[in-house]
């Protein structure tokens, strides 16, 4: 971490907890949904081939209006373009609770409300929000504390939830996420994006679509674009089909959860590493590392002996990559394009990440149900990690000329 001082001023210090808790409130309840699809079964007579395309269709809006909320928040302020979307999480989570639940309002309450609201508070945009507080030589820092308190979520939120299931019920603990959702609410108002006597981007008169232009007349931007759809189609495929994967393989049930805790606790730190090593060293040779990685630890836990052991490896190791790839991605755009519109072009570096979610969790169980196993899914994630790995050795990590010239 550079010498200079860290936290500038008492409005990046709040922005910075209040943005954390707001991700970390956001990713929690998201993560869970998949623990309810029996209760939706029996009492809301909701299919799982129903539940499964209601979080596709979530994924993608959630990908969708990243873009437009971070177009809000470039304009009008971080705290307005998160609110917002709370009211659109909170809506969709008290219209599953109260109905109507069922048929297609099911896919537009889990779908496309839950979905539009994660598209304003899950990581995204409170963490553009934060970067535009902090300078290149900290601000990977900053954003992989977000990160960081987010993934915690990951980890505690199923522990919860599944406690709250089997004694109170899923009404009672969609409720309990209404009142985390609200509170969540609440925090954001305390997002702030920094006044013009605290900002450290430089004045300039670029328009939003002026520089959504900018972006993609840079090769970098591109080929960042394309690799960050690898990222969300690793991250689907095992967070969806791992618990069907392991007990393929003669498993039990609660390796699986066991893996997905164990990604949720090992996120924290390779997260946190991740923002450690982008001050220190090359992004785009950490995101090469990174998906390298990937790579070799999926090709270890299908090709390896079934065993808990072995899982509980790729449950450490993988989660250590799981959301390490955020810090660098959105550094490398803070860097190349400056802060004023971190917001949209991040917004739609994610969006790629969401089509490739979208993908990850369509082509698992699509394979699985043509061949009777996950074998092509599997080759086929290997293979998009070396794309992804190469891809990125290209970029250029420097400001673009208009910035140059400034």
């Amino acid at each position: 971490m550079s010498s200079e001082t860290f936290i500038r001023n008492k409005t990046a210090l709040i922005t910075l907890i209040a943005a954390s808790l707001v991700v970390l409130i956001s990713l929690g309840v998201r993560q869970t949904f998949g623990m309810f699809f029996m209760d939706f079964r029996e009492d809301l007579g909701i299919s799982l081939t129903q539940s499964g395309l209601s979080i596709g269709l979530q994924m993608l809006m959630w990908g969708l209006t990243g873009p437009i909320f971070g177009a809000i928040a470039d304009k009008y302020g971080g705290h307005k373009a998160i609110s917002l979307a709370f009211i659109f999480f909170i809506a969709g989570v008290y219209f599953l609770y109260a109905g109507p639940n069922t048929g297609i309002f099911f896919q537009i309450d889990l779908g496309i409300l839950v979905g539009i609201g994660l598209g304003g508070t899950a990581i995204s945009i409170p963490m553009s929000v934060v970067g535009k507080h902090f300078p290149l030589s900290n601000r990977t820092i900053a954003m992989s504390i977000v990160t960081a308190v987010g993934s915690f979520g990951y980890f505690l939120s199923p522990i919860l939830t599944e406690y709250s299931l089997s004694e109170n019920g899923w009404q009672i603990t969609l409720i309990a996420f209404m009142i985390a959702l609200t509170i969540g609410f609440a925090i954001s108002f305390f997002v702030r994006s920094p006044s013009l006597e605290q900002t450290i981007e430089e004045p300039n008169s670029q328009s939003t679509l002026d520089a959504i232009k900018e972006a993609f007349g840079t090769k970098s931007y591109v080929l960042l674009v394309s690799g960050f759809f690898v990222c969300g189609f690793h991250i689907t495929l095992v967070g969806t089909h791992v618990p069907t994967y392991v007990i393929d393989r003669g498993l039990e049930s609660w390796t699986a959860a066991a893996i997905l805790s164990l990604i949720g606790l090992f996120n924290i730190f390779g997260s946190l590493t991740s923002g450690y090593l982008s001050t220190k060293m090359s992004k785009k040779i950490i995101l090469s590392a990174i998906y390298s990685l990937r790579g070799l630890s999926i090709i270890l836990f299908i090709f390896l002996p079934a065993s808990n052991i072995n899982s509980f490896i790729f449950g450490a190791t993988f989660g250590f990559l799981w959301l390490s790839t955020v810090p660098a991605t959105s550094g490398i755009v803070a860097h190349m394009f400056g802060t004023k519109y971190l917001g949209v072009l991040y917004g739609i570096v994610f969006l790629s990440h969401q089509i490739g979610s979208f993908f990850g969790a369509y082509l698992g169980g699509l394979f699985h149900d043509l061949y009777g196993s996950y074998d092509y899914a599997w080759y086929l994630a290997i293979a998009l990690s070396v794309f992804a790995a190469i891809i990125h050795l290209p970029i250029k990590e420097q400001p673009v000329l208009r910035l140059k010239t400034e």
